[in-house]
């Protein structure tokens, strides 16, 4: 692949929204290419190949994921309306895809309001998402015009109260008891049932707009049938309210958890039917969700050199330029997390096969760069023999690895580039393959 192709920033006959944003001021200057996934290779390649002696780790973002993820969700949900969580991932071209394809924004901060309304978004398509904000960012978020906001506390209440009186709030409550997903949520954030009615009091008594309900299951939801308990119990609190004497509430937020896996089908259905079943009745109800990994983790591939080798016995170990308290940081932190394809590129040691087919592989041990034994981030993983510059690949990496990365021993993730690619793959093929 030439390098011309690499600076290409038309897409021919693809999406035209996608043609709309590589030609839009947010890319210019940026490196994108078209590429079906068989390329995603000869992609990495042309990359390393255009700087050979920077060894430097780099992600490839796929937009053609991307746009294929919109219309997975779309066509399974498309009553609710996704508000996508800044905080898995902030790339701004990632961002910028998202709004293009009419995503909301889920913000937890005054910094991610800022990224997303530097983009070009308009406040009314973000939700202030933490039940627990500072002052100043509420300040901020009042004076440009952020409209939404989540609270779980009268504490918040009362913080709203004196610097935002007229935002509109979900009371986001806490559903279940915790083992509905892989990294639950509900120890820190959202009211307990004998609390609901203290605080839609609260709420009202202070003449804040109470216009819904949210909840939120946690990160990667493994029991889909929770959502079914959860919007029930959703429905309970706008009944609740309504014999309090409060506006009749018109949203629901059911948080986000979901991954790009066969399992979002069942969720999907699940939904689906509880919210015929139990707000079917409700004219008017607008319906978002907070979802972060189901976007962001299939559409990137992240791209590691090999910067040290040691043998013992009949384990190779190597070091790689990224790791765990960098772009991995999200494997140290969810230990179930099962990631993507490994593949090694031995650009180095076997150029003429650089894939490594065919080779014999060994027990192998994957270091990252810190000066710290937890930064492990491969053990006993069958891989062929690799020597330092050869380079290995992980795919599925965009979730919470760029956006959790630090700078410890001067590793500095968010000094990682990213470089542009867009596949063209067909939603109804590609959901059917293993990346979703």
């Amino acid at each position: 692949m030439c390098s011309k192709q690499l600076l290409a920033m038309g897409l021919g006959t693809h999406s035209n929204i996608l043609q709309t944003f590589f030609s839009s001021n947010s890319v210019k200057n940026k490196k994108v290419t078209n590429l079906t996934e068989d390329e995603l290779n000869d992609f990495i390649l042309s990359v390393i190949n255009m700087k050979p002696d920077v060894k430097d780790p780099f992600y490839v973002l796929d937009l053609g994921w991307v746009k294929c993820l919109m219309e997975k969700w779309n066509s399974k949900l498309p009553q609710i309306r996704p508000f996508y969580a800044v905080k898995c991932n902030p790339e701004p071209i990632f961002l910028a895809s998202l709004a293009l394809m009419g995503a909301g924004f889920d913000c937890a901060s005054q910094a991610e309001i800022e990224a997303v309304m530097g983009i070009g978004v308009s406040p009314d398509r973000i939700i202030f998402a933490s039940t627990c904000k500072p002052e100043t960012h509420l300040k901020y978020a009042a004076v440009v015009g952020v409209n939404l906001a989540t609270y779980d506390s009268s504490i918040e209440v009362e913080k709203i109260k004196k610097w935002y009186p007229k935002c509109g709030l979900l009371l986001r409550i806490k559903v279940g008891d915790d083992n509905y997903a892989r990294r639950p949520l509900g120890n820190k954030f959202g009211a307990l049932p004998e609390e609901v009615i203290l605080l839609l009091q609260a709420a009202h008594t202070a003449q804040l707009p109470v216009v819904g309900v949210a909840f939120h299951l946690g990160s990667a939801v493994t029991h889909p049938e929770a959502y079914r308990f959860a919007i029930a119990s959703a429905k309970m609190i706008f009944e609740t309210a309504e014999q309090l004497g409060m506006p009749r509430m018109h949203m629901l937020d059911i948080g986000g958890g979901f991954t790009a896996t066969p399992q979002f089908d069942d969720a999907a259905a699940t939904i689906k039917a509880a919210l015929e079943s139990y707000f079917g009745d409700e004219p008017g109800v607008e319906i978002i969700s907070e979802p972060g990994r189901f976007f962001a983790e299939t559409p990137f591939t992240l791209v590691t050199n090999i910067i040290g080798k040691r043998v013992r016995g009949n384990v190779k170990e190597y070091w790689i330029n990224d790791g765990l308290y960098g772009s991995m940081m999200n494997m140290l932190h969810d230990p179930d997390r099962v990631i993507g394809t490994v593949k090694p590129l031995a650009l180095n040691s076997y150029p003429d096969n650089t894939t490594c087919s065919g080779l014999m592989t060994y027990s192998s041990t994957v270091y990252g760069p810190i000066a710290n034994s937890l930064d492990t981030v491969l053990t006993n993983y069958q891989l062929p023999e690799l020597n330092v510059n050869d380079w290995i690949v992980f795919s599925e990496m965009g979730a919470y690895s760029a956006s959790a990365g630090s700078k410890f021993n001067g590793f500095d993730t968010s000094a990682i580039r990213t470089y542009l690619a867009y596949s063209s793959q067909s939603s109804e093929s590609s959901m059917n393959g293993n990346k979703v």
